[in-house]
């Protein structure tokens, strides 16, 4: 698995969808989706402890790794982040591999990451708008996303 994650992280001139030509799979969507996390979590330039947690929780519930495999995805993904631009790539899989309810479910996991530190910053809610609009989520879906997460987090204080 970790060695599907490389490959699709760092093949930068991809122009399929898949690591291994084989059509694709639930692993690549699990990827582009944990790398979008890691993007969100770095877009402001300071990667917290609290963002790492949060990360760490969502792969752990969403994607069922455990331990290691967590720190190694989470290690990988800021990696990727610092060496390649892959935005439209990991959106790409996303939006092909998860049905509508599952890319909601995407945009909510970036806006739990986004508030994980306490302040959503215009980055942040510029990446996860971004996204929404690649992997065809709707303004009003995407609010609705923002607002269950800040929720969780204890109020609407936490946006900018």
């Amino acid at each position: 698995m970790l060695d599907r994650i490389k490959a699709l992280i760092f093949n930068d001139g991809a122009d399929d969808a898949t690591v291994d030509g084989s059509g694709g799979g639930a692993d690549d969507v699990q990827v582009a989706a944990v790398a979008l996390l890691i993007e969100a979590a770095v877009i402001d330039g300071d990667f917290d402890e609290a963002e790492r947690k949060a990360i760490a929780g969502l792969i752990e519930s969403r994607f069922a790794f455990e331990g290691a495999e967590v720190e190694e995805l989470i290690a990988l993904g800021e990696e990727a982040v610092e060496n390649s631009n892959q935005l439209y790539a990991f959106t790409r899989v996303v939006k092909t591999g998860f049905d509508f309810k599952d890319r909601i479910e995407m945009i909510e996991l970036l806006w739990d990451v986004a508030c994980a530190d306490g302040t959503i910053h215009d980055f942040e809610a510029n990446l996860v708008r971004r996204v929404a609009g690649l992997i065809h989520v709707s303004d009003r879906d995407s609010g609705a996303a923002r607002k269950r997460a800040l929720a969780r987090m204890g109020g609407s204080g936490a946006a900018q």
